[in-house]
């Protein structure tokens, strides 16, 4: 097997074979871009991951196993289990209670794209909503008290002050998507208030980018890209003509919007930090994951054309509504209570994102790393 090192040239891979598995924790929308990449950290950290996953954000492999699960257990030699589960299915979640005894959940299942919740609200207000209340009432009724949940900066609508921390007021979401994360964090907030033995760790992603290492997992948008990096690297790989920058005349470094752009594996990192965390009976906390920089989108652009070796066409269009200049994080708080800190820079999100896009050209579905 072969890997790629940060030049994207190849070099023997040396994989550790994965460390005897301990806790089960149980991983909803676990195939999925970020949920893949924390299963991944589990296992190497030592726990056991059970992973549920309905396919509508995930490729399914050979069998009715996820393309991402099979990669990662072939990366790390190891067997995962894996349950095609769709959370709205609420028998089935109980069945999937009765058949294991988890220390804690990940909750990553749900529908995501910013733009089709406005479009189409009804349904993610049921789905993400619906499967959450499922999965919190299936854990009460079976004494599973520990739970991170996979939530959003979108909760924090359009920044009040710059950089952002906890305390910034949230709930002043403008988009449905951000307000079923919003009202997901209340819901698990007043639980942990009424039953003082609940436990659960609010994580708040910025602009998750980036991939494995190993180029074998990584982000496989289904259909256009909703967000900026996965949409130049298809471009940078010849899938998509030309990227679309939206304004060059807000007040930033070169007039394009600033973001706080987060390795996914600092990300996924950021996930067993908190989990150590439940360990201290916490109550219910709130940590921002992200970086504490900004990288403007023409920043970014120069970062994809270096570790490609391509250069990126792009044009500029219009803003769009809803867009602010700059949106970046304080990660200080994470850092002081969970040991945490982004380790990776924009050059190197570029290199990973460049080695998985150039490995798998056209996603999981027709990849040359199967």
């Amino acid at each position: 097997m072969l890997m790629w090192s940060d030049r994207l040239e190849p070099v023997a891979m040396r994989i550790k074979p994965a460390p005897k598995m301990g806790e089960k924790i149980l991983v909803t929308g676990g195939a999925g871009y970020i949920g893949s990449h924390c299963v991944l950290e589990l296992i190497e950290a030592g726990y056991h991951p059970v992973v549920v996953d309905n396919f509508s954000n995930a490729v399914q492999g050979e069998g009715t196993v996820a393309e991402s699960i099979r990669r990662i257990e072939k990366l790390l030699n190891t067997t995962i289990q894996f349950h095609q589960l769709d959370l709205l299915d609420r028998p089935g979640l109980e069945n999937l209670f009765k058949k294991h005894s988890f220390a804690a959940v990940m909750h990553f299942a749900g529908l995501k794209a910013v733009g089709e919740s406005v479009e189409q609200p009804l349904r993610y207000y049921k789905v993400n909503l619906t499967a959450a209340m499922n999965l919190i009432e299936v854990m009460q009724a079976n004494k599973v008290r520990n739970l991170v949940f996979s939530s959003s900066a979108t909760v924090y609508g359009d920044p009040k002050h710059l950089p952002i921390d906890e305390q910034h007021p949230a709930g002043g979401c403008t988009n449905p998507y951000g307000k079923t994360k919003f009202f997901i964090e209340e819901i698990i907030k007043d639980q942990c208030k009424a039953e003082k033995d609940w436990n659960a760790v609010l994580l708040r992603y910025f602009n998750p980018i980036g991939a494995h290492s190993s180029g074998l997992i990584g982000e496989d948008p289904q259909g256009i890209p909703n967000n900026l990096l996965p949409y130049v690297a298809q471009v940078a790989v010849g899938r998509r003509q030309c990227l679309s920058v939206f304004g060059n005349d807000y007040d930033t470094v070169d007039g394009t919007g600033v973001r706080d752009y987060i390795h996914v594996v600092d990300l996924s990192k950021g996930h067993i930090a908190a989990l150590k965390k439940l360990k201290e009976n916490c109550g219910c906390k709130v940590y921002n994951l992200g970086t504490g920089k900004g990288y403007s989108v023409l920043q970014v652009v120069k970062g994809m054309e270096k570790a490609s070796g391509k250069e990126i066409p792009y044009k500029i269009a219009p803003r769009r509504g809803g867009d602010v200049a700059s949106c970046y994080a304080d990660p200080k708080l994470a850092e002081e209570e969970l040991g945490w800190k982004a380790e990776f820079d924009m050059e190197r999100m570029c290199a990973d994102l460049w080695r998985w896009q150039s490995m798998n050209p056209t996603g999981f579905s027709k990849s040359t790393s199967s």
